[in-house]
């Protein structure tokens, strides 16, 4: 229940906000709803907590190997018979890992499955045919096929070829890709045969024409060779013909531009079509950048290949084809009937960066480059055919990221028909892309941001979408139920930081909690539909597996893989404290790590951390990714440090314009969130201002950069982790969507990249950069302490890590700048 305080602020009480996620997990703390929480709020989560910590933690112990905390679950999937369930473990001190098979109905954590058994149980992306009788999935490069009403497992091929993009046809074969070939297998029969062939060359010809004056003369005056030539033509025709008319052998390649190559392929069930996407340009993937390497085996320097910068960028564009493999017709699909094709979308950001050169802009109405939406996030992919194979359904967006179609298929004329389009001023974002097609129906689905958080729609062919769900919460992890009746999802409904799993009734829209763990939750649901094998974790605890029945909120514990040792430490668990914001009306939801013996009067320390990615949530009641950071705080809390961890605009769970807030920007409404939770903890927690520091990496080691560069007075030392220096530097997809690209958006480069404000230093600020880094590349560093050199800063100090990448490895190299962080720490603040 809610109550007032003596101030007329809500006060939540343990038993309206007090979660535990089971019997063996310790209390987790109280989430406050209050816009602004007292600092009564944060003392009454403290005071749940057991008695302190049995003994004081080490730098030496949080930075180890992690294994001494305990080798986790990960990639957890069900058995096919929905009475067991498989999960990976990493084997002890070792880089490998093993895949374990546990019973539902077992108590431990299950067998390990021997290699010589793996083939039998290594089925995480299997696929099932349409009547959910049959599985295939590939082992080790080699299709295997089980008959699951006889468990019959069949091994088709043994050739180790990495066959890959399975489809089981509506009759029975066995459809993959291997190269610029689709094969067909039937599982009873044994057929194997080529279905499409494609290469991008000039299509053969019988013979060619000839080359210049002295070549075509020849074979005017030469009878013999005229006669070779007309040989070669009858010859040609005959084997075309022969092709066309002899259904023993395989069909004829197909053939596209010389110099392209595949993007992706999607046959239909009925094996009649097939969908191929082709693109002109290499992709903004292309490493063709070169980053030394100083410490190999053989004592040379080495150059690795490594990622285009988005300055380097080249304009990508895709072709789609339509083929008819009965007629062996190709025809292209056009981009011309979508809308907003030739819109202009960036003329106000042209015409300002125009502006400030002195130039004049015009409107630009020429098609712009539309691509396949390749999106790392979801699993299905950007093409999907419905289950009958005459309705295709596929996801494309704009090379300017600033819309996103989904659209079908006219067959008869070959054109693409608009279903729905999804348009944003700033960026489309890269999650909440899943579609697919309902199994009875021809309707679609799809998820879109479109009222500004992530939900659930479903779209007639020829009828307008309808919402499923709706509200200040994103729907995501979409699960269909066979008979269409409901839709399974993971969404944050109770709180931002609350991950649950719920279901939907598509045909009243009735929406059903399914769990109730008060963490961070995953699911898959088992193949009878009657379970969910759940991936939860709590802010004190990694994630372990989890059964529960759909139809309650009873979860069982299924594995436990912590080790004794994490168990025994008595961990701080933060607060989730909703910050007020001065610069827009959502709060800044963040974890507050606090002493647990404060005094009140009394003067902290505080240390404010900058997550990484930008786009990435932390200040939820899950474990986080930032373990390593989370056992940091705790050490920090142990000797006197306040530490509060913000979920800064541009971090993800909070809807679209928390995420877009920092379109064209970056480095500005973050720091202003973070100026925002420095006089929160002033104004609460009694942290003297002027002894307040900031660290984090990759995306949180540029606000650091940015905040100690353009806000002086706001900490008096930060440490700079892998940090980004110029975006202009960075990868195209990640950055251009956020910044535009450089050519077109200076403005927003140089507004947004801290080597243009390296004047601003007053303050300690300590670099610590791996020089192997192929996603922030080491020059950003190198680059950035030359400015600071030739700007006679003083107060700065870098650090290298010689055989570190982005995410450091070693525990002697963490264990080296967790020291000189803590180190900062101690010396100035």
């Amino acid at each position: 229940m809610l109550k007032l305080n003596k101030k007329g602020l809500l006060l939540a009480t343990a038993t309206s906000f007090l979660f535990a996620c089971s019997a063996t997990q310790t209390a987790d703390p109280i989430v406050s709803k209050t816009v602004e929480p007292p600092p009564k709020v944060i003392k009454a989560a403290q005071s749940i907590a057991a008695n302190n910590q049995s003994k004081l933690l080490t730098l030496e112990q949080i930075m180890a190997d992690p294994d001494w905390m305990g080798r986790q679950p990960t990639s957890a999937y069900w058995g096919d018979n929905s009475q067991s369930v498989y999960y990976q473990q990493k084997q002890q001190s070792s880089p490998l890992s093993d895949l374990w098979q546990k019973s539902i109905n077992e108590k431990g954590n299950g067998n390990k499955v021997e290699l010589a058994q793996l083939h039998l149980h290594a089925y995480e992306d299997r696929i099932l045919n349409q009547n959910k009788d049959t599985a295939a999935w590939v082992f080790e490069g080699n299709i295997f096929v089980k008959n699951l009403a006889n468990n019959n497992l069949k091994q088709l091929t043994k050739d180790n070829r990495q066959p890959h993009n399975l489809v089981f046809l509506n009759d029975g074969r066995l459809s993959f890709q291997s190269g610029n070939a689709i094969y067909a297998i039937h599982p009873e029969q044994g057929l194997y045969e080529q279905l499409v062939t494609w290469q991008f060359a000039d299509e053969p010809t019988a013979v060619k024409d000839p080359q210049d004056y002295i070549a075509e003369q020849q074979q005017q005056l030469i009878e013999v060779v005229a006669l070779k030539r007309q040989h070669k033509v009858i010859r040609f025709e005959k084997e075309q013909q022969l092709a066309l008319q002899n259904k023993t052998l395989a069909p004829a390649n197909f053939y596209f531009t010389e110099g392209n190559e595949t993007v992706e392929v999607s046959l239909s069930p009925n094996g009649k079509w097939l969908v191929l996407v082709e693109q002109e340009e290499s992709s903004w993937r292309d490493d063709d950048d070169l980053m030394p390497n100083y410490i190999n085996e053989d004592g040379r320097i080495a150059t690795d290949d490594v990622r285009r910068r988005v300055a380097d960028a080249k304009t990508g564009h895709h072709n789609l084809w339509l083929i008819n493999l009965e007629d062996r017709s190709k025809r292209k699909l056009s981009f011309n009937s979508l809308p907003g094709y030739n819109e202009d979308v960036l003329e106000a950001v042209k015409r300002e960066n125009a502006q400030a050169k002195g130039e004049k802009y015009s409107t630009n109405r020429l098609p712009r480059d539309i691509v396949l939406m390749q999106d790392w996030y979801w699993s299905q992919g950007p093409i999907q055919w419905h289950n009958k194979g005459e309705n295709v359904a596929i996801m494309l967006e704009a090379w300017d990221n600033k819309d996103r179609w989904l659209v079908t298929v006219n067959k008869e004329d070959a054109t693409l028909v608009n279903q729905h389009r999804l348009h944003d001023d700033a960026w489309i974002n890269y999650k909440f892309n899943s579609f697919g097609w309902l199994n009875n129906t021809d309707d679609l689905y799809f998820l879109s941001e479109q009222s500004g958080y992530s939900h659930l729609y479903i779209k007639p062919l020829k009828g307008h979408a309808r919402a499923i769900t709706a509200g200040n919460f994103e729907v995501d992890a979409l699960t269909l139920t066979s008979d269409d009746q409901y839709m399974y999802f993971k969404g944050n409904k109770k709180h931002p930081g609350i991950y649950e799993i719920y279901k939907v009734a598509l045909a009243d829209n009735t929406l059903q909690q399914i769990t109730n763990l008060n963490g961070m939750t995953d699911y898959q649901l088992s193949p009878d539909e009657k379970s969910l094998l759940l991936t939860h974790s709590s802010l004190v605890r990694p994630p372990e597996l989890f059964l529960q029945s759909v139809a309650n909120q009873s979860a069982v514990q299924l594995t436990e893989t912590t080790s004794q040792a994490f168990l025994d430490i008595d961990w701080l668990a933060p607060d989730i404290v909703p910050i007020k914001s001065s610069h827009t009306q959502q709060s800044i939801f963040s974890r507050v790590y606090t002493p647990r013996d404060m005094q009140p009067g009394q003067k902290h320390k505080a240390v404010v951390f900058n997550h990484g990615a930008g786009y990435l949530q932390n200040s939820h009641l899950g474990w986080s990714g930032y373990f390593r950071e989370f056992m940091f705080h705790n050490l920090l809390v142990q000797q006197g440090y306040v530490v509060l961890d913000m979920d800064y605009r541009a971090s993800a769970g909070y809807g679209r314009d928390w995420r877009t807030a920092i379109y064209r920007q970056m480095g500005t409404p973050e720091i202003q969130d973070l100026e925002d939770g420095v006089d929160w903890l002033v104004e609460n927690l009694d942290v003297d201002a002027k002894r307040v520091g900031t660290y984090g990496g990759s995306y949180g080691g540029f606000m650091t950069f940015m905040a100690l560069f353009n806000y002086p007075d706001l900490f008096q030392a930060g440490a700079a982790l892998r940090p980004v220096s110029d975006w202009a530097h960075y990868n195209h997809g990640y950055t251009s969507n956020i910044l535009n690209t450089p050519d077109v958006d200076p403005i927003a480069y140089e507004r947004s990249s801290p080597i243009y404000f390296a004047e601003g230093l007053e303050k300690h600020l300590l670099i610590n950069a791996p020089m192997i880094d192929s996603n922030v590349f080491f020059v950003d560093t190198v680059r950035l302490v030359q400015r600071l050199i030739e700007l006679e800063k003083q107060n700065f100090e870098t650090a290298i890590y010689p055989v570190e990448s982005h995410g450091f490895v070693q525990p002697s190299s963490w264990l080296d700048e967790y020291r000189r962080i803590y180190k900062l720490f101690e010396t100035n603040l």
